[in-house]
Parts: structure tokens; sequence; C-alpha cells
């Protein structure tokens, strides 16, 4: 493993948005071996300087000269900067984990999830993409039962926080639910629909044939992750208004019966995830409860109606922890072979 005494030379892209900072957060609760992190901004960040370790670290601007001489980068901006800084650093000799979906489906890229995949880190690659948020919560549930029973399909209706969205995104979530309890909460910019008090199937770009591009990548990770690449996946991508958490509803096809307690025994033996199913009793995963949590919540376990070998269930994970920044920060500490302080 990783020695103690030594230090990575780290650098965070994207150190001011909700999911940068959560990557600080992540990379300080786990002792990752970085002493002083270099968190890099766009120029049109604001943020000066984040706290670190009980230290203020500055926010520098993104460019070739802060971009080099380092071991290891963290991602976290969108497509466009992405495409625009993520080959600079590479080129200086980082090995980058990328958030964005900018390059999660080049052949040559692994789309990553420790738990399930993580084997393809052993060539220590020199880019790895962190995946669709929505997508982590539900290959982690879908894994260990895909290795019991064949997988045959997968239908998925997600349900997805506004912090997914960003920033502004949550504001205008609080905004809209203050002004909501008066009145009618108001539109979004440019007159989309609210999220406040609303349900909304939109997430990302609506396709020509009327899938939209968040529900495409569901439907291409989960294969790619999963290495089934002609599964049957059919998803619908939807924004509810909840801070943070992302849930889903999925319904898997098996080539053989797949009980309930099967399932459960499974997912309690699979390394991130925690059973939470005692509908009696109140308890199954919620948002609220796997907020500020590193564990995926699964739940909800029930046997096809029609046929024994469909199982119906729900699943909840924080969206910027194991969602976004912690799986990165997994990812390099596999390359890496650090030990994280707190697992």
């Amino acid at each position: 493993s990783f020695g103690g005494a030594m230090s990575l030379r780290l650098g965070l892209l994207g150190a001011t948005g909700l999911v940068g900072r959560t990557m600080l957060a992540v990379l300080a609760e786990r002792g990752f071996p970085a002493e002083e992190p270099r968190l890099l901004a766009s120029g049109r960040a604001g943020e000066r300087a984040l706290r670190f370790r009980g230290r203020e670290l500055p926010v520098l601007p993104v460019g070739p000269e802060t971009l080099a001489v380092l071991d290891v980068v963290l991602s976290a901006v969108a497509n466009p900067l992405a495409e625009e800084w993520v080959p600079v650093a590479r080129a200086a000799g980082a090995v980058v984990v990328d958030n964005s979906s900018a390059f999660r489906y080049r052949p040559e890229v692994p789309l990553v999830v420790p738990e399930v995949n993580g084997d393809l880190l052993a060539g220590r690659p020199g880019l790895v993409a962190n995946p669709n948020c929505s997508t982590i919560g539900i290959v982690m549930a879908l894994a260990p039962l895909a290795r019991a029973a064949r997988l045959s399909s997968v239908v998925v209706s997600t349900y997805q926080s506004v912090s997914g969205a960003g920033a502004e995104a949550l504001e205008e979530l609080e905004r809209g639910v203050r002004a909501g309890l008066e009145g009618d909460p108001p539109p979004r910019a440019g007159g989309a629909p609210p999220f406040a008090f609303n349900v909304v199937p939109q997430i990302d770009r609506f396709e020509p044939d009327g899938w939209t591009r968040e529900e495409m990548k569901v439907v291409w990770e989960t294969r790619k992750i999963l290495a089934l690449p002609g599964l049957p996946v059919a998803c619908t991508a939807v924004r509810v208004p909840v801070r943070v958490g992302h849930a889903a509803a999925v319904h898997a096809a098996f080539e053989r019966a797949l009980a309930p307690a099967e399932a459960r025994a499974l997912w309690s033996s699979f390394p991130g995830l925690r059973v939470v199913d005692d509908p009696a009793g109140g308890l199954f995963p919620t948002p609220l409860a796997c907020a500020g949590r590193d564990e995926v919540l699964v739940g909800r376990a029930r046997a096809g109606r029609e046929d024994a070998r469909e199982l119906d269930f729900f699943v909840c994970a924080d969206n910027l922890r194991k969602g976004a920044a912690l799986n990165a920060v997994q990812i390099a500490e596999r390359i890496f072979g650090i030990a994280p302080a707190r697992p």
C-alpha cells in the first residue's frame, strides 16, 4: 500500500462546485495523502480560498502552469472544460479521474465503480471516467445479483435530487419552495418548469428519438460497467424536489428465479451496500436517510408478480458522495494503492 510518509501532488479541478467541495471533504475524511491539494477553477470562479484540514488553500485559475507537475487530478467540471483541460493534465503526466461524461463512452477509457469493476484499475490507466451519479447506485445493487443469476433485462425509473444539477439549481429549488408556500412557485430560468413542489421528467437534453441524454447515460453506462454490452436497459430519468440523494426504482429480470431473501443476502455481503428493508417497520431507503452517507441503501425487494425470475427493488445514494466525489477518490486510492484512514 501507499507509504504514509509520502504525499501525492493532487490537483482538484472544479474545486468550488458542489462536487468539488465534496471531493475536498472526502479527501480530508479518508486521510488521502495529499498535504496541499492544488485547487483549480475556471476564470469565472469567485472563490479565493477553501478550507482543507484546518487551512485556507487558494483557488487558482486552471491553466497549463497550474496543471503541471501533478501526480493525480480529480476533475469535477462540465464536459467543455473537461475536454479542454483533461488532455492538458494527461500530457503533463497526471493520472486523471474525470467526473464529466466527456470520456465515459470511449472504449479505451475505463468507466469504474471500484466495488464492481475495480480490477480495470490494476494496469494503472492514465484516464478513468467516473460514472453518472444515478448509474453508480443502480449498478452497485445490480452487480451482486448479476453475478449470482444472469441478468436478462433492466427497467429503471430515477428520482434524482436537484443538487445533481449544481449549486444554482439547488438555490433555485429553495427559492421556489419559499415562494410556493404563498402561491405558485415561479418557473425556472428560461421558463422551464419549477423544481419546487414538482416532478420533472426531463434531465439533460432530449435526443431526436425522445429519450433524454441522462436516460441514455444510465443505459450505456450500466452495460459498460457490468460488461453486458447487449443488456436491454430502459430508463426514465426524473428530477424531484429533494436537495441531496438520488433514488431509483429498479425492475430486473434474470435467467433464473431470484428470491428477495437471496437478493438481500447478496447485497449484505457486497461492500458499499447497506440493506434497509423492513417495510412493516417503516424501514426502506430514502434520500434523507442516504444524504451524507457513503453507503448505497437498497431495499423494498419483492418478487415479480407474474414471474419469479423478476425482482423489483428501490435504491438510494448520496449523489454528491458515492454518486460522484467518493467514487472518484476511491478510484484514485485503488490506482495508487492507498488504504483509506476511514473506509
